[in-house]
């Protein structure tokens, strides 16, 4: 995949966490909504692996010196910013 124009390697994993990401673009999901899509219902829901994904997948996408595409919203959870989707 592309992202700013340069080749991204996602994992399955790192993929469909971007793809809810995508499909909920501007709305805040809260690691409970990410864990209930993107991981199965055995899924502990103490673990911070949803933390993990989002943290690779920053790395992944992001420019250094540039703002996050997801962000963290305390408290609540994380936001792909609108319009980044496109990007």
């Amino acid at each position: 995949m592309r992202v700013r124009g340069e080749e991204v390697s996602l994992t399955a994993k790192e993929y469909a966490l971007l793809e809810y990401f995508v499909r909920r673009a501007g709305d805040v999901v809260s690691r409970a909504d990410i864990s209930e899509h993107v991981w199965d219902e055995h899924h502990d829901p103490l673990s911070n692996i949803v933390d993990v994904y989002v943290q690779r997948l920053r790395r992944k996408l992001d420019r250094s010196g540039s703002d996050s595409l997801i962000r963290t919203r305390r408290g609540e959870g994380y936001q792909l910013v609108s319009g980044a989707a496109g990007s």
